[in-house]
């Protein structure tokens, strides 16, 4: 059944279907970091540790996609070029959206987390948390 599941996404994402951007009209208008019932991809979530059990939580993050440029330096001497244009940040987007969850569900301990959808503006992740008090 996964299999099915992972194969339909794959169409999905590869004709830009409708239905993936109405839901991303959706998920525009909601917040940075909101916590959501069932995975997105349920296939994807099992294979990364997902069980639909007490003390799983799965969150989605949007994250801007705008450029990682450093701040150019406004007063005293400066440098020639500044150090502006080919500065490249150190962690990606999954790492950086697993940290922003990190920092707002201090007590979950987090699985893992799998990319959802791009538009022009923004990227989603969903993330796996796991409650560190309760048992399996």
């Amino acid at each position: 059944m996964y299999k099915q599941i992972a194969q339909t996404w794959r169409k999905i994402y590869k004709e830009n279907l409708e239905v993936l951007r109405m839901r991303a009209e959706k998920w525009r208008k909601e917040k940075a970091i909101v916590r959501i019932d069932k995975p997105t991809r349920l296939d994807r979530a099992r294979r990364l540790g997902y069980k639909a059990k007490k003390g799983y939580i799965i969150v989605r993050v949007r994250l801007s996609r705008k450029g990682k440029r450093v701040e150019r330096p406004r007063s005293g001497r400066r440098p020639k070029h500044m150090g502006v244009v080919k500065i490249k940040p150190n962690v990606n987007y999954k790492e950086t959206a697993i940290n922003r969850v990190r920092e707002k569900y201090p007590n979950m301990g987090v699985l893992n987390a799998y990319y959802v959808y791009k538009d022009g503006k923004y990227i989603w992740y969903e993330v796996i948390l796991k409650d560190k008090n309760v048992e399996d």
